[in-house]
């Protein structure tokens, strides 16, 4: 049986306006035009990398290996962030 754990409030707190400060850098830096023009798959897969940071949920969206994924994010600009 796995064991549950009581994260304390503060950290979940701390991590809540890292995963917001994250998510503003990439909308910030993410080069809107370039992510317009992409296929549709491609396109939700690259505004779900802004909203959440994943790059693994994201390429399989995109239906593409991390590493695919990778360049084309690269491409739109869209920084990996890491606290």
């Amino acid at each position: 049986m796995v064991e549950k754990i009581k994260i304390p409030e503060e950290l979940l707190k701390e991590w809540k306006i890292e995963d917001e400060k994250a998510r503003e850098i990439r909308k910030k830096e993410a080069n809107w035009n370039f992510i317009m023009k992409q296929p549709d798959r491609i396109k939700l897969a690259l505004l779900y990398f802004i909203e959440y940071g994943d790059i693994y949920k994201a390429a399989k969206i995109a239906n593409l290996t991390v590493d695919e994924f990778n360049e084309i994010r690269i491409k739109a600009n869209i920084p990996r962030i890491t606290f």
